[in-house]
């Protein structure tokens, strides 16, 4: 590929990210909305304060890869967790949890004269905002569950490392959900957050520390979500080609964002631009699904071993052949983009895979971008994009990546 050529594919990959970024605001509002919950469990008057709550939030936005949705009127789904940290399993059961905290959070839905009925999820209460908020809030009610998740993990062999924030959650549809019983769902999600970060530790404190220095700052004073790596943009569009190729997903196979997300992050190797990025996912992807003596894949959750993404594909086959579908349509996608000399050219081709106004978007953004540095300047120089090549050979380890 000519150098020119590179460089419009990079610029123009570095856009089509900065194009699917929510606002600030967005991450701002989402961070006061869980942290207004949390400081309503913790007032004098609530009957959750005696046991130390704790909300945080979990999912896309903890993760720092949201996108916009593809249409203006939809929802934003902040996902939290209000962990009870001084009570145990022993102590009551999960519909008792999930009650005591249901019954919390809508006094709180009170208290902000929300109109919009509290909604009961299988695992989860709903909190929905105001129709000009444009989102809504899944909160899930959990307790402690380190010590239990050590000693599983270690009979086994397994990686332990991330116990120690491994929580207990509800269920309604398990059995044993109105009982008092050591049998609670299992979730890390401090875990997977910590284990996602470390993939991109490097690069996360360099555009840190840039954007420290450029804004005469301290490193501390600059949040998560201000700075973004070639690793969350590469799963940002990644995610947005998955949603436009299953726009009209009638079978329910679209692939799940936690196994995008977490083949992604495995296979990153630190690239310091989105085009490099992209290329060793989409390349490296097939290399982290396991598979057991019976064949079943297996993608491990890399804060709990023993939970696998991919459970459900042996269940139903057609979401497996819809990942691998999904991959190899990615994979000719941007190559086919990233070989293109114009951006006329490539703006053509990503138009039907990631949406026609989204790619226009980029393509004004790159010609007027000369630097295609996300929001923090790094100072790196470009390196030229390596020639695409994606396997059509599945490789298969025989076990699990584990931690990286």
């Amino acid at each position: 590929m000519a150098t020119n050529a590179t460089s419009i594919a990079k610029t123009y990959l570095e856009s089509l990210a900065e194009e699917l970024e929510i606002s600030d605001t967005r991450y701002e509002q989402a961070q006061e909305s869980y942290a207004s919950l949390g400081r309503w469990f913790g007032r004098p008057a609530s009957t959750l304060r005696d046991y130390d709550p704790a909300v945080y939030v979990q999912g896309s936005f903890g993760l720092g890869t949201v996108i916009k949705p593809l249409h203006a009127e939809e929802e934003y789904d902040v996902d939290a967790v209000c962990e009870l940290k001084a009570l145990n399993k022993s102590q009551l059961s999960q519909e008792t949890l999930k009650t005591m905290v249901g019954a919390e959070i809508e006094s709180y839905r009170r208290s902000q004269a929300m109109t919009k009925p509290l909604r009961e999820g299988r695992r989860c209460w709903t909190l929905n905002y105001a129709d000009g908020a444009q989102f809504h809030m899944d909160v899930v009610p959990a307790l402690p569950n380190a010590r239990d998740v050590r000693i599983l993990l270690d009979s086994k062999g397994l990686d332990s490392t991330r116990a120690a924030t491994a929580i207990a959650i509800t269920d309604n549809e398990r059995f044993g959900y109105a009982d008092i019983s050591d049998d609670w769902p299992r979730s890390n999600p401090k875990g997977y957050l910590e284990w996602f970060k470390s993939r991109m530790r490097v690069i996360l404190e360099k555009r840190r520390r840039a954007m420290a220095d450029a804004a005469k700052a301290s490193v501390e004073a600059i949040p998560d979500y201000k700075v973004r790596t070639p690793l969350q943009s590469s799963i940002m569009i990644l995610k947005r080609h998955r949603d436009i190729m299953f726009v009209k997903d009638e079978l329910n196979t679209c692939p799940i964002s936690i196994i995008i997300t977490t083949l992604a992050a495995h296979s990153y190797r630190g690239e310091e631009e989105i085009a490099d990025a992209l290329l060793s996912i989409l390349t490296g992807m097939e290399a982290h699904i396991a598979r057991d003596a019976r064949g079943r894949a297996i993608i491990a959750n890399p804060s709990d071993p023993l939970e696998n993404f991919a459970d459900k594909w042996s269940e139903f086959p057609e979401r497996e052949q819809a990942f691998y579908t999904w991959l190899r349509q990615a994979q000719r996608d941007f190559a086919h983009a990233a070989s293109l000399a114009d951006r006329k050219a490539i703006t053509d081709s990503l138009s039907p895979h990631v949406g026609t106004d989204l790619a226009k978007r980029a393509a004004d953004r790159s010609a007027g971008t000369p630097s295609g540095l996300l929001r923090a300047a790094t100072g790196a120089a470009a390196g030229s994009l390596s020639s695409p090549s994606f396997g059509n050979t599945a490789r298969t380890p025989t076990k699990p990546q584990g931690f990286a």
